[in-house]
């Protein structure tokens, strides 16, 4: 990057974080540390819930997720909005009702301890995992521009985060949240505009949507079906979006603590629907516009030469090796095929290229569809709009990862340390402690960072897998704690347990899409606890006639 760059970046980031710093005015305990002592507006619980919701991630691989598989992922989004009208009838008038710290409160109320503890211990298993690869993403960025090394870089950014995180609290995240989603915002659309106006003079956005739409890219709808069928291992289309995204969507944000923890920060009840009601409204437009972006690079790369692999130090690290003179055959072949626009051709033998990268790597996936949106900012924005974008990454990583942080934090705190270690504390011991939950989860997400780098799918991809293993279960939980009211805590208990290794089996046979995982996991978790509350019934009755 040029010094003007490093300037904005630095300028941007600095700034961030001393607004961050002048709003931290909550009290010193969990009430002010966790939850901003509840008196936030809507529009700030519609930034943080979306912050928090969009990581570097999304911005990240989004764009990359579109280049190389279209743009129906955008389908997997299509069942939040009917997800926020659910949430805000049922879900929230009862955590606010109850006042509670965590989601998890709820059901010991409704169930017992052992069920409480083994949800939130789901929730905190996965959303730590998914934490530890979101921090990967903005150390990608520092190790494209420095050439540094990923796993020292995973140590700066994660550190960087923990002080960040600890010394903020949830009002500071909050209020930094709405300032860098606005930045993002205006960032976004910078680029899009750049990216028409790098197009040939003749060539303007709608000719370039129609353009990358010949080569199947604007694929925004897809029926799921073949010669053979629906096809159950299709990723992204219709009904895995509206029913599978439908139930992730309901699991994320009206159980998983990252999210419920912002709208309990919300001022009242109608505050926290509004915030929830509008990120459906809104979360499905930004989407499409950032993956709208990818469709834009995929044209721009058409009349510009896209490179054969888009990770430079990977290429650079290749090219040390004794398949060297392989790869730069296949990169000729490919430039040729580039030339004449041929993109059969040319995909044909990227997948070589790619094949051949992993002989010269070994232990290496040869993944680069993370690095698409990077190297496009990297080699085409002008001077200036490069760091603000960079800061706008960073800015992004850092909003949604506090976010997570402080919800790993509080449930580890709230549904742990207050019921089994030391029940009584003082504001200033329970502030502390929760402050040193924070720098624990920091270094956990750190060391989970170090195994991300050949994670084998796009970012935004691995971090929905892995929330779809768990969700599906937790939902089911909670499904059955709100509308099933004659199953009892040992039957559910034990439903829970046997879903999640169900689910756990029938992701590693990889026999269905992972959107899938969410409606099966919860749908198991009340079939089978409707089939054991008799039998739980039947052996208390017969332990009693004894």
């Amino acid at each position: 990057m040029s010094l003007y760059d490093w300037i904005i970046l630095v300028l941007v980031l600095t700034g961030i974080i001393l607004y961050g710093i002048y709003k931290t005015n909550t009290s010193k305990n969990l009430e002010g540390y966790f939850l901003s002592n509840r008196n936030m507006p809507w529009y700030l619980v519609l930034l943080s819930i979306m912050g928090t919701q969009a990581s570097a991630i999304t911005y990240l691989t989004g764009p990359g997720q579109a280049y190389t598989d279209g743009m129906r992922f955008v389908q997997y989004y299509f069942g939040l909005p009917i997800a926020m009208v659910v949430i805000s009838l049922f879900f929230v008038p009862v955590y606010n009702k109850l006042k509670v710290f965590t989601a998890y409160e709820f059901l010991e109320n409704r169930f017992d301890v052992k069920t409480r503890t083994f949800t939130s211990f789901l929730f905190l298993l996965s959303r730590g995992l998914s934490t530890g690869v979101s921090i990967y993403a903005p150390s990608l960025i520092l190790c494209s521009i420095m050439g540094w090394n990923i796993y020292y870089t995973n140590i700066l950014m994660g550190g960087l985060l923990i002080i960040y995180t600890i010394t903020g609290g949830a009002r500071a995240v909050a209020h930094t949240q709405k300032l860098q989603m606005i930045i993002v915002f205006i960032s976004l659309f910078i680029i899009g505009y750049i990216a028409v106006k790098m197009l040939p003079a003749d060539m303007g956005f709608k000719a370039a949507i129609n353009e990358a739409a010949t080569y199947g890219k604007m694929n925004v709808i897809t029926s799921g079906f073949d010669e053979h069928g629906f096809n159950w291992k299709d990723k992204y289309n219709i009904w895995s979006g509206l029913i599978g995204g439908f139930f992730l969507a309901l699991s994320y944000f009206g159980t998983d603590h990252s999210q419920v923890g912002k709208y309990l920060t919300a001022k009242n009840t109608q505050e926290c629907k509004k915030g929830l009601l509008m990120n459906g409204l809104v979360k499905i437009p930004m989407q499409f516009f950032i993956l709208l972006l990818g469709i834009l690079i995929f044209t721009f790369y058409l009349y510009h030469k896209a490179p054969v692999f888009f990770d430079d130090t990977k290429i650079e690290a290749a090219s040390k090796t004794t398949y060297a003179s392989e790869l730069q055959i296949l990169t000729e072949q490919y430039n040729k095929a580039i030339t004449a626009k041929n993109i059969e051709a040319a995909n044909i033998i990227r997948a070589q290229y790619k094949a051949v990268l992993k002989q010269a790597l070994p232990g290496d996936d040869a993944n680069d569809t993370n690095f698409i949106f990077l190297r496009f900012v990297k080699d085409n924005l002008p001077i200036g709009l490069t760091g603000l974008l960079f800061a706008v990454i960073f800015l992004s990583a850092w909003g949604s990862i506090a976010g997570a942080l402080h919800a790993l934090a509080a449930c580890t705190m709230i549904d742990f340390h207050k019921k089994f270690f030391k029940k009584e504390g003082t504001d200033l011991q329970d502030y502390t402690t929760s402050q040193w939950y924070t720098f624990g989860w920091g270094i956990f997400c750190i060391i989970i960072a170090m195994f991300a780098q050949n994670i084998g799918n796009s970012l935004i991809e691995a971090v929905n897998i892995l929330g779809s293993i768990f969700y599906g279960v937790i939902l089911g939980v909670f499904l059955v704690a709100f509308w099933i009211k004659h199953i009892k805590a040992n039957a559910v208990f034990t439903a829970a347990i046997l879903a999640q290794i169900a689910v756990i089996v029938i992701y590693k046979l990889d026999v269905i899409s992972f959107l899938w995982l969410n409606v099966i996991g919860a749908l198991l978790v009340v079939l089978l606890a409707l089939m054991m509350q008799p039998l739980f019934n039947l052996f208390k009755k017969n332990n009693a006639m004894l």
